[in-house]
């Protein structure tokens, strides 16, 4: 009876240490005496105890942050930048051969490439064409990671942080550029009345008729709106085209 029990208890100890179950975003990297067999999963795998060991991969997207780093731009201005990176293991073989710590490996390789691509760029680069610095890090970073099997499907700047000194000019710069748009919005508007005007005088001097009507309702105008007596001369050409007439048989 107690042989049939220590029997017992060492089949159940037997397939503890044999059975694994790997979830469907996971993969396990088998070694038998320190050498890759094969790389198996999801569902049920089964070891060989002592012989065998296991070396379980998530394939799952990561979410990394990169912490911020103190960069110097192209044109001499101190900035903090950080990041995030989205990565994933493609190769669960390579991840674990190829490189020790793919994690802390692409932490690493990521905080050294933010550097080094702001650096290489000017701050009004680096503001205005965000976009552009992104997909720079991330192809060097894909690139990178290629050989540990690891895919970098995204790098997304995050967050830049200014001197107060570079805030305050920037901020001056803006307000001189909404001051100069301002004055050549107001330049262009009086130039188009300038040839509106330009453009009526014309009229006026080949229709004299219209200069007269144009006089008699400026005349219209001023009585309506002050009550103090206002005397204009009259001028003779308004006369003619009634002298005129009258001067018909």
């Amino acid at each position: 009876m107690y042989t049939v029990m220590v029997l017992v208890i060492l089949g159940v100890m037997f397939l503890a240490s044999a059975i694994r179950v790997l979830n469907e975003y996971e993969r396990g990297v088998i070694f038998r005496l320190g050498r890759v067999i094969a790389t198996k999963g999801p569902g049920l795998i089964i070891l060989i105890p002592v012989i065998d060991k296991m070396v379980k991969i998530d394939l799952r997207t990561v979410t990394m942050e990169v912490q911020p780093q103190d960069v110097i731009t192209h044109d001499n201005v101190s900035i903090k930048v950080n990041a995030v990176v989205y990565f994933r293991v493609m190769d669960a073989n390579s991840a674990v051969i190829n490189i020790e710590n793919y994690f802390s490996a692409t932490s690493q390789l990521s905080q050294t490439t933010l550097r080094s691509v702001c650096g290489q760029m000017e701050l009004d680069e680096i503001l205005s064409e965000r976009e552009k610095v992104n997909l720079q890090i991330q192809e060097i970073l894909d690139r990178s990671t290629g050989p540990w099997g690891v895919k970098v499907s995204h790098v997304e700047v995050k967050q830049i942080d200014l001197p107060e000194e570079m805030k305050r000019a920037i901020a001056k710069q803006a307000e001189a550029e909404r001051e100069r748009r301002a004055k050549v919005i107001n330049a262009e508007g009086e130039m188009q009345a300038a040839q509106k005007l330009i453009e009526a005088a014309a009229m006026m001097q080949s229709q004299p008729m219209s200069l007269q009507l144009r006089y008699l309702q400026t005349l219209n105008q001023i009585a309506s709106e002050n009550n103090s007596t206002t005397v204009f001369p009259i001028p003779i050409d308004l006369f003619k085209p009634f002298l005129k007439l009258a001067e018909k048989p």
